[in-house]
């Protein structure tokens, strides 16, 4: 989550980075209205009338080999057919430039928009929750086999910046408590090609779209990935899951999704014996 500093809109600074790119002058203040500001600030705009998204990140705020990692990592599944949003290159024909402006400096990149809805906003029908977790299992089978020129972090290091976050606050002892244990469990489990690689890190309903004329998904926000165990991915759907759909539904849902993903990837005992301490890795880093 951005610091409170930078969590409001900047449409002045939004125009400024836009004009790194090809865009529609015409439509862009009404585009920019429907910006959205989390992790990262997102303003929409327009090309040639195709919707795409500019992403500004403080650079105080992120770590640079994260987002070149994120790149090259959509760079492989394009070249692999997997349906991952298409980021846009810049005039100049860079993918990621830093700005160094009157509100601070940013890394600014731009993606097009992918075809279909939300999940989340789906009936979430048997058909639907059998792409989304094919969908799933694809991106994990690319991944087992994905040698990368910039590595994203691990979560050996993601625990490591967890505990530098709680050594900067008043954490309570049974919090830090837990984090060491998880560290130490993870710190045991078997690492191999086949359950541990580069994760999406939040493959939740409102990530993936769901296009109805292919009947099929496509994939954004890759920002958050890390090098994990693949049953993370998994875990954090099946909250998603929980959250959105009462009982009645949920575990046929939750059926329907693992039947796709294991027509493109393996999911052993060990992977679902591992998804608890998934969970309580999930809560320490939210």
């Amino acid at each position: 989550m951005l610091k409170l500093t930078y969590l409001f809109e900047n449409f002045d600074l939004a125009k400024e980075a836009i004009k790194n790119w090809n865009y529609d002058a015409d439509s862009l203040d009404t585009m920019l209205s429907y910006y959205r500001i989390s992790s990262n600030a997102i303003y929409p705009f327009c090309h040639n009338g195709q919707v795409c998204f500019l992403r500004l990140a403080p650079i105080d705020e992120k770590i640079e080999k994260n987002i070149l990692g994120e790149l090259e990592f959509i760079e492989y599944l394009t070249q692999h057919d997997y349906p991952a949003l298409k980021p846009i290159m810049t005039l100049s024909g860079e993918k990621l430039i830093k700005l160094d402006t009157k509100w601070g400096k940013y890394y600014a990149c731009a993606f097009q928009k992918v075809a279909g809805v939300q999940i989340e906003t789906t009936d979430k029908s048997n058909e639907i929750m059998y792409e989304y977790g094919k969908t799933l299992g694809k991106l994990h089978a690319l991944s087992s086999d994905y040698k990368p020129r910039i590595k994203k972090w691990t979560h050996v290091e993601v625990l490591d910046w967890i505990e530098e976050v709680f050594a900067e606050y008043q954490t309570p002892a049974n919090v830090i408590l837990e984090l060491m244990e998880v560290k130490k469990e993870l710190a045991d489990f078997p690492i191999r090609d086949d359950n541990y690689g580069l994760i999406h890190y939040d493959f939740e309903l409102d990530n993936v779209f769901y296009d109805d004329n292919t009947k099929s998904c496509a994939v954004i926000d890759f920002d958050d990935g890390m090098y994990h165990w693949y049953a993370l991915d998994i875990e954090q759907v099946f909250d998603s899951l929980n959250e959105e759909l009462d009982s009645g539904l949920l575990q046929n849902a939750k059926n329907e999704f693992m039947k796709g993903y294991k027509t493109e990837f393996g999911y052993s005992e060990e992977m679902e014996n591992s998804r608890p301490l998934m969970r309580r890795f999930m809560m320490l880093y939210k």
